[in-house]
């Protein structure tokens, strides 16, 4: 057992133990050895425990103990080596631990991603494997999470991005002793493959143009040079946000967005003939026919609803960007559908968080969410393939194909 491969081996297994992944798993990288691995790592902690001083002062070995471990695959008996001193803390498996901590780790941490409260999780660990976990543990363990979020928040992003959506979702977090509201940003992205990915998530106390142009000046710093087309809400002032940090992007309105907001001052008598009027301005074949039905939408409901009106007009521009493009294309970018499933998505996780306890506690569990929701981003968007070749024909080298 003292080979080279031995060696390897438990160096393997340890890092994998100490960054809380199974052993005796599928993927475990000590499953037939995790008794032997542990008993070496002991007798090998011991053997550095009685350096020169602890014998020099009378102290040795005094035989062994023996103690069962529970682990998420099962119980494990191994023997620990005792000193005569009682001085000997092994690391490796502490006194008193009961529970290979390490081992049940990654089940708390999932558990708590899937938005389980501590007590549901406790509860869970003690019906599993006949263990009792305390809060402190728990909190210790899901306290973890926060260098990832860090680091998954500053990681570098790829040069290009073809389609972005923009959106915020709204929180209640505890600050000072008082409830606040915070706009957790998310900037959901389609890669030049088509696959999905989150490049961004920040916190503020609300949503605004301003704080919006921080986080784009944030993406920028982290390698993103340059957007195709970014799908909006109709916030005031984030088009231009976004186009004083990424000047050639091509700006999308949420048709949906709009459309609410337009019914919101439409009489409730006039919304079923209004919608159906206006259903001819954004379902247009083209965008020569959607201004020719908003000129009609005009002449009928304009004197009644001028402020609704207006609002079409004078946000035209941006609302009208997606009949430029084909069928395949107008789906995916006419709404914010997209982010605003991913936040869907999400809220089924934290929706029975009513008051969450600081910023970096809503952090980590929306960060925990996307881990699980992210993993079926695996496949390009659908006829990404065509898809592709379009944005290559418009946007030329900005959309470099890979041919």
């Amino acid at each position: 057992m003292e080979s080279e491969e031995f060696k390897v081996m438990q160096a393997k297994a340890l890092d994998q133990l100490r960054r809380g992944q199974s052993l005796t798993g599928k993927d475990g990288a000590f499953a037939p050895l995790l008794k032997q691995f542990l008993e070496a790592a002991l007798e090998a902690e011991i053997d550095v425990h009685l350096n020169a001083v602890e014998r020099a002062n009378g102290n040795k070995r005094n035989g062994k103990g023996v103690k069962t471990l529970k682990t998420m695959d099962g119980a494990v008996t191994i023997e620990t080596p005792q000193d005569r001193q009682s001085s000997f803390s092994p690391q490796i498996v502490k006194k008193r631990e009961t529970v290979l901590a390490e081992n049940i780790a990654p089940k708390i941490i999932g558990l708590y991603g899937l938005g389980m409260s501590f007590r549901d999780i406790a509860s869970h660990i003690e019906e599993m494997y006949d263990v009792e976990v305390s809060h402190s543990t728990l909190s210790e363990i899901t306290e973890r999470v926060v260098p990832l979020v860090k680091e998954w928040q500053c990681r570098p992003l790829d040069p290009m991005y073809t389609i972005v959506w923009l959106d915020a979702m709204h929180y209640k977090v505890k600050d000072g002793g008082k409830v606040s509201s915070r706009a957790v940003y998310n900037v959901l992205a389609i890669n030049k493959d088509g696959k999905k990915e989150l490049i961004g998530m920040y916190v503020s106390e609300n949503e605004g143009a301003n704080f919006w142009l921080s986080v784009l000046t944030d993406l920028k710093a982290r390698g993103l040079k340059d957007i195709l087309i970014a799908c909006i809400d109709n916030l005031n002032g984030f088009a231009e946000a976004i186009s004083s940090i990424f000047p050639q992007v091509e700006i999308q309105s949420c048709i949906v967005h709009q459309v609410r907001n337009s019914l919101k001052y439409v009489a409730s008598k006039d919304q079923k003939a209004f919608i159906k009027d206006l259903k001819c301005v954004y379902q247009a074949a083209t965008k020569t026919k959607a201004e020719l039905e908003l000129s009609k939408l005009d002449e009928v409901w304009g004197k009644k609803y001028p402020v609704v009106l207006k609002s079409w007009q004078s946000n035209w521009g941006k609302l009208s960007t997606y009949f430029d493009y084909d069928e395949q294309i107008r789906r995916i970018i006419y709404t914010t559908n997209a982010v605003e499933g991913f936040h869907r998505q999400v809220r089924k996780v934290t929706k029975n968080k009513g008051v969450f306890p600081n910023d970096m506690a809503l952090m980590k569990l929306i960060y925990l969410a996307t881990e699980h929701i992210s993993k079926k981003w695996v496949k390009p968007l659908q006829n990404w393939a065509i898809t592709a070749q379009q944005l290559h024909i418009r946007f030329g080298d900005r959309m470099k194909l890979d041919l």
